[in-house]
């Protein structure tokens, strides 16, 4: 009877070890490494493949912004949802390949369509065939003169916006905070915004 005693003490000990140590690392162990994270000013490399726009830039609203039949933008635009947008002057085939790129990307994000919106900004005056094509795309198409203050926005590294043949994304703050360089494949760029929506609140 003793030793079964002991036996049972013992047993009891050894499940109260192993009760403290687990305590230890779900709850000690994370608070040590964030510290030591903000005393060696360490922060995990980003898994995005976009170029993150540091600061993200707030876009300013025209209030004579139109769309392609002539409807004023609403001065909260670009704060209704996430927006893909795509820039070009003359829409030919590398413009149009990237519009189909944008609808391929938005539908695959199933559930968070709604969320999101499609933009192309051109200075094209005819778009009736862009429209036809692709319906639910949002068109501002109007006199460079009209749009530059808008296009020039979304300008990184120096380069013509109108050339660069990159994809934008802006927040539903209203801020530009991604681009994705033309030669990213489409699947790579899914992936990245598809975890951009499944971690963000807005939108």
């Amino acid at each position: 009877m003793q030793n079964d005693k002991q036996l049972s003490e013992l047993a009891q000990q050894r499940k109260g070890r192993i009760v403290l140590i687990l305590m230890l690392t779900f709850f000690v162990v994370p608070l040590v490494v964030v510290m030591l994270m903000f005393k060696f000013n360490w922060m995990p490399t980003s898994e995005s493949v976009g170029e993150l726009v540091r600061p993200a830039r707030l876009l300013s609203a025209d209030d004579a912004l139109k769309d392609d039949v002539g409807s004023l933008l609403p001065s909260q635009f670009w704060q209704q949802k996430w927006s893909i947008v795509y820039i070009a002057d003359d829409c030919q085939v590398t413009c149009k390949a990237k519009l189909h790129d944008m609808r391929q990307l938005h539908v695959s994000l199933y559930k968070d369509m709604p969320r999101a919106q499609r933009v192309f900004i051109t200075n094209m005056q005819d778009t009736s065939h862009i429209k036809r094509d692709y319906p639910d795309l949002i068109v501002i198409n109007q006199p460079t003169e009209n749009i530059a203050a808008l296009s020039q926005q979304f300008q990184v590294n120096h380069e013509n916006v109108y050339k660069s043949d990159r994809l934008y994304l802006v927040d539903p703050l209203g801020h530009l905070m991604m681009s994705y360089q033309a030669q990213l494949p489409l699947a790579t760029v899914r992936k990245d915004v598809t975890r951009l929506l499944r971690f963000s609140w807005a939108g």
